[in-house]
């Protein structure tokens, strides 16, 4: 188990990541500045393609046309070279020879290499060897299908290829450049030869990187200024809104004096005037339900209290009737009898309306102590014994042999059974083999339980939630046999509440209920979980 706990705990993120994501999350200005750039990068990036391909092709095709041109310019004069020489020049090779040393010359002052091979036939290649060329220039520099080309006579051609040349030192370039083709015809043997010109592109190469980098750097400020220029717009927008959230936290915190400041007239201000407009209507309906409560919880307390003078005079006046009721007639008996229940169930109505004034005004406390519930719940079943005897009901508790701790006030927690089990018997079964009460207490390392269960009527669906409300009845022509107020289970739920525990019920039709009580171990604690389930085990059985 803890080599599996400290495997999860390694494939969590870190903290600056958890920071990160939870900054990315609450912050609507960065997302509006991050989307921003990232639309803009892919406008910015999709408008330097396009220009840069503009510029790519511009250089080209002016380098295209210009080194075409000069080639045609190279073979013409080549051609007027040939011209001149001696008719009676019959050195093919020699003439060869002179020609290509003149272009080869020419070129390397000029900028660029030459290849002359031929005599040309169809199908023969520079690879069959023949051929003069510029010193270091690698053959196959020449793309094959610019030698295709010229198979048979043709005109002037180019096309892209790469240059590739061997230095002194045996190491091997390779740049890109345009090839361009003609044809001459040697007069010695009135057969044609093919000049090849290889133009490097470096130029080309260097203004293209330049324009390059040029739009980087452009881009890169463009989008640097884009950030900024959005964060600033967007800081307008969300600082107050952000001012907003604030004042509205501490307004739910209860500093309803809070206000926002109103500067212009624009739509934010408009929007801050109203939002304190609101902000004053709710502390004025606050203030007022604040003081309609004070003044109903004052209107019980002091109810309570004044009765309890009369009360006492007419208890005293009761009490002299019950001792001497075996004096009177029949019908008086009955009616001081009447009168005694209905005395004691008023005085038990005030005690709980004292205790529910006590929880509205906040003034309830705890005296803790450690707990036994499973003497709580022994206590209680003895305390309602001569209830459920009446009822013919029996109250089973089902526990541990060892102790179930929780530091709570046992003299709330002990109400609360007592409450949980009064209403149960009022509820159970009265005959067959479900007419009974089972108390079952359990506990674990953070929290000790009780739950009543019995097999009476059972809540109809969504009777759980209400069960607890103040004076609400399931059935409300059913009488109660303990004579309860109607406050118990809500004076049991506020005590509860006051532990930091639970207070649940289920209930099914015509398959009972069952009541728990969770409280945690040591005050203040937070429970996760009960030590027994909500929803009885019988029921889950017969549901699976």
């Amino acid at each position: 188990m803890l080599h599996l706990r400290s495997s999860v705990g390694s494939r969590r993120p870190p903290d600056s990541l958890r920071r990160w994501f939870t900054f990315w999350r609450r912050s609507i200005q960065a997302r509006v500045v991050a989307s921003t750039l990232i639309l803009s990068a892919g406008v910015v990036s999709v408008v330097g393609w396009f220009l840069l391909q503009q510029t790519r092709d511009g250089l080209l095709e002016h380098r295209v046309d210009a080194v075409v041109a000069e080639a045609n310019d190279e073979t013409a004069e080549a051609r007027d070279l040939l011209e001149a020489a001696p008719g009676i020049d019959s050195d093919p090779f020699g003439q060869q020879r002179s020609l290509a040393g003149t272009l080869i010359q020419r070129g390397e002052t000029r900028g660029y290499s030459v290849v002359l091979v031929g005599p040309t036939r169809p199908g023969s290649r520079i690879a069959d060897g023949g051929a003069n060329r510029t010193r270091g220039l690698d053959t196959t520099s020449v793309p094959p299908a610019l030698e295709e080309h010229f198979d048979a006579e043709s005109s002037t051609a180019w096309t892209y290829t790469t240059i590739r040349r061997t230095g002194t030192d045996g190491t091997v370039s390779e740049r890109p450049g345009i090839a361009v083709g003609s044809q001459v015809q040697l007069p010695s043997d009135a057969a044609s030869y093919t000049l090849y010109y290889l133009f490097p592109l470096d130029e080309q190469e260097e203004t293209l990187a330049l324009v390059t980098r040029a739009l980087l750097t452009a881009g890169g400020l463009l989008l640097v200024l884009v950030a900024g220029m959005t964060w600033l717009v967007t800081r307008q927008v969300v600082t107050p809104i952000r001012l907003a959230r604030q004042v509205a936290e501490r307004l739910a915190a209860g500093q309803l004096q809070e206000r926002l400041k109103v500067s212009g007239e624009d739509d934010l201000a408009r929007l801050a005037t109203s939002f304190n407009q609101m902000a004053s209507n709710l502390q004025r309906q606050i203030r007022q339900l604040e003081e309609l409560s004070r003044v109903q919880r004052r209107f019980v307390s002091d109810v309570s209290h004044e009765l309890r003078t009369p009360l006492t005079t007419v208890r005293m006046a009761s009490d002299m009737l019950h001792d001497a009721r075996d004096g009177f007639d029949p019908a008086t008996a009955r009616a001081a009898e009447l009168l005694q229940t209905e005395l004691d169930r008023f005085e038990t109505l005030l005690a709980d309306l004292l205790e529910i004034s006590r929880f509205d005004a906040g003034a309830a406390v705890l005296e803790l102590d450690d707990v036994n519930l499973v003497d709580v719940a022994r206590r209680i079943v003895d305390v309602t014994r001569p209830l459920a005897d009446q009822r013919h009901v029996q109250v089973v508790v089902r526990a541990p042999d060892q102790a179930c701790l929780a530091e709570a006030d046992v003299r709330r927690v002990e109400r609360i059974v007592r409450n949980l089990v009064t209403n149960a018997i009022d509820h159970a079964a009265l005959d067959g083999p479900d007419a009974g009460i089972v108390i079952h207490v359990a506990g674990d390392e953070h929290a000790a339980a009780i739950a009543v269960r019995d097999h009476g009527v059972g809540l109809a669906p969504g009777e759980a939630s209400m069960v607890f409300n103040r004076f609400w009845r399931a059935d409300p022509a059913r009488a109660r046999t303990s004579g309860g107020t109607g406050l118990g289970l809500s004076i049991a739920l506020e005590d509860t509440h006051l532990h930091g525990g639970w207070l649940q019920a289920w209930g099914r039709p015509g398959e009972g209920a069952q009541f728990r009580l969770t409280l945690p171990r040591r005050a203040g604690g937070v429970l996760r979980h009960s030590p027994l389930p909500l929803v009885p085990g019988d029921v889950a059985e017969q549901v699976s």
